[in-house]
């Protein structure tokens, strides 16, 4: 029986966050597709890419970057690690540059193709919880649960800066990461190829309200309604 659980919605929804708690809760295995875009715009960008130039992509030729490119998904205790052509990459992958990166490469069809055929093959053999901005509409279309999370630009902001800060990350403001945040809502949603769009079947769950507490206690209302975990 097919019981994936499928997760979209805007950059710093929380997905990543409620995704991990569930899927541990359920025994599920959860899977960070984020993770894997964010991966390949730091591999690229170690390249030579320089994403600040708006013909980054005339640059490099990204069908040579992915035939290149490896990415393992591991867990150890329980917490994913991302593996790029052998080495671990986690701690890296969480800066404002890395997101921007990300939203770019995610838009190019050979990158979304490789990474989409490495997450169908791991939601094939796995109950999982997996979260990004397509699955329930593109990446897993079967799914048995979809739920599409939001809130607000600025409350979503305000949760990323506050994370970044707890870990230790400088030169960072608010002000940047919101701005960081709308530039994404606005590439993810307007990408021709696999754009950030609400599945018709999904359950919408607004945040913008409610503590992290509540927010997961609405998410868990959904899924026991769908598959009675």
């Amino acid at each position: 029986m097919n019981r994936n659980i499928a997760i979209d919605g805007p950059s710093g929804a929380g997905k990543s966050t409620f995704a991990k708690s569930i899927a541990q809760k359920l025994n599920y295995i959860y899977l960070d597709t984020g993770a894997m875009y964010r991966a390949f715009g730091l591999y690229a960008a170690g390249k030579g890419v320089d994403f600040s130039l708006d013909n980054w992509l005339e640059t490099v030729n990204i069908a040579n970057l992915v035939n290149d490119f490896s990415l393992d998904i591991v867990y150890q205790n329980s917490e994913q690690r991302v593996i790029v052509n052998s080495e671990d990459v986690t701690g890296l992958i969480r800066t404002p540059a890395v997101s921007i990166a990300a939203s770019k490469v995610a838009v190019v069809p050979e990158v979304r193709l490789k990474l989409v055929e490495i997450q169908r093959s791991i939601a094939s053999k796995n109950d999982v919880v997996m979260d990004g901005r397509d699955i329930g509409s593109y990446v897993l279309p079967d799914a048995a649960v979809k739920i599409f999370l939001t809130a607000s630009p600025e409350v979503r902001a305000q949760r990323r800066y506050k994370e970044l800060v707890e870990k230790g990350t400088e030169n960072v403001t608010y002000e940047n990461v919101l701005e960081d945040m709308k530039f994404r809502d606005k590439n993810d949603s307007t990408r021709a190829f696999a754009p950030l769009v609400c599945a018709q079947d999904a359950v919408v769950v607004d945040t913008s309200e409610l503590d992290s507490v509540e927010s997961e206690a609405a998410l868990m209302k959904v899924i026991k309604e769908k598959i009675g975990e």
